[in-house]
């Protein structure tokens, strides 16, 4: 017999009536460009046509619902679902930043699912706001404004930058379930929207700082002091590198070949440092992977070297510890020699508790901030450091959270009798622990990753 192979689309209805009359032929215009776009991540116009009432848009189908529906479903979004869709969003308006488009009307009604089970996101309506009559009080409650940049809503000049507020008002809204404005009346959400306060984040749930650190750049009320799309793209949170995509497996394989082989001439901590980054790739491949033989394949690997890696990591941290014990006669030294110094003291007190909690495994943010902090000060300390014993103890504490690499001449620090070794040391402490916690991150990412996603957007997960 023969196939079906009707398409199913879905036409949406613009009224004329809700368009000036002098926008119509633009919009019409704009209908042109758009049917040129192609974008996994952005909603197909397949045709359009017009009627003396209507403008019918026939758009490709999704039939996973909206953003919107999505959130209400499940109150809010893990961090890590969030950020899945935050990146589909992110690839969205590359392209069409790339191509000098702007959206104008970013809200969670706005963005859709392509299906119930493992959703892609959509961006659908764009272009539209623009046309659209001046917005009223009736329009306002509908939705719109919550999500609206406040120098657009103020009636102010507003550029392209008023899409990344409303990124940002989306990614809120999905961790904590409501956008920062939400109000019980126009008189109260027009005060909010013109109030001059910094948006303040929740403290619950719980988020990453690099979450933390993009919502407040991006819900800045000053469009100038705004993130750019150009830092938007490159932010780590947003970590446009590690979009699934065709690629990823490829960046993958290439890198757990160089993995091996540094594994095989001994390197272990390059060979672990790789194996971590491989893992990077790996989970936006399981992603991006819809092929289920292909999908089981690629988790068999991703659990080999995961193992491989944890082997790895335990033989860095056992020679790592050995090199702290080392270290820690001269550090009791300059301890004792620095009693009439309690700046010092206290530079050295947090150096020894971040290297404390590094030993009973606590390699987390805290801890390198303690080294970060007790760095920042021993550095000042060394600069003002008359010559002598304790001049070169302060030297080598400083190397000490720096790594033990060949040091560097910097000014101010020639013709002293220091070589800077123990500020090395502490600084490479710090990296350490820095690629400890991506290590800690991307092996729990491949983890997860072996697990079948579970966010159909029917069921609450």
């Amino acid at each position: 017999g023969q196939r079906d192979t009707r398409e199913v689309v879905a036409i949406k209805c613009v009224s004329k009536r809700s368009l000036n009359r002098a926008s119509v032929e633009n919009l019409l215009t704009e209908i042109e460009i758009l049917k040129t776009i192609r974008h996994p991540h952005i909603v197909e116009l397949k045709d359009f046509q017009w009627d003396s009432d209507h403008i019918y848009l026939i758009m490709e189908f999704c039939a996973g619902g909206d953003l919107s529906r999505f959130i209400r479903m499940r109150r809010i979004l893990p961090e890590k679902v969030a950020r899945i869709f935050l990146q589909q969003l992110a690839c969205a308006l590359k392209f069409l930043h790339d191509r000098n488009i702007s959206h104008l009307d970013l809200k969670p009604q706005n963005i859709l699912l392509s299906a119930p089970e493992n959703p892609q996101l959509k961006l659908a309506d764009f272009g539209f706001a623009q046309h659209m009559s001046p917005w009223d009080e009736k329009h306002v409650l509908r939705g719109s404004p919550l999500y609206m940049a406040p120098e657009m809503v103020c009636r102010q000049q507003y550029d392209a930058r008023v899409d990344l507020w409303s990124v940002g008002v989306i990614l809120y809204e999905a961790l904590f379930g409501r956008p920062p404005f939400a109000s019980r009346s126009f008189a109260e959400l027009e005060e909010k929207i013109r109030s001059d306060r910094a948006v303040e984040l929740p403290s619950r749930p719980p988020l990453s700082p690099e979450c933390r650190d993009l919502l407040g750049q991006l819900l800045e009320r000053d469009p100038l002091k705004r993130i750019s799309f150009e830092g938007f793209f490159a932010h780590p949170f947003v970590d446009m590198e590690h979009v699934p995509g065709p690629e990823s497996l490829c960046k993958a394989t290439d890198l757990v070949v160089e993995a091996v082989k540094k594994d095989q001439e001994g390197d272990t901590s390059a060979a672990l440092s790789l194996y971590c980054k491989a893992l990077e790739y790996f989970v936006p491949a399981l992603h991006y992977e819809s092929d289920a033989r292909r999908k089981e394949a690629i988790r068999a690997k991703v659990g080999q070297y995961i193992s491989r890696a944890e082997e790895l990591k335990a033989l860095v941290t056992s020679s790592s510890k050995n090199l702290l014990q080392q270290e820690n006669p001269a550090r009791e030294l300059l301890k004792e020699m620095a009693k009439d110094k309690p700046r010092l003291c206290v530079a050295l007190e947090m150096a020894s508790a971040a290297i404390a909690k590094e030993e009973e495994g606590k390699d987390d943010g805290d801890t390198l901030e303690l080294y970060q902090q007790s760095l920042g000060e021993l550095l000042l300390l060394l600069a003002a450091e008359p010559a002598g014993r304790r001049r070169e103890l302060l030297h080598a504490e400083v190397s000490a959270s720096h790594g033990t690499a060949a040091c560097p001449r910097w000014h101010g620090f020639e013709g002293t009798s220091l070589s800077l070794h123990q500020i090395q040391t502490l600084m490479a402490r710090a990296e350490y622990l820095k690629d400890q916690m991506k290590m800690r991150e991307a092996q729990s990412m491949g983890k997860e990753a072996l697990a079948e996603p579970v966010w159909s957007s029917e069921s609450p997960s």
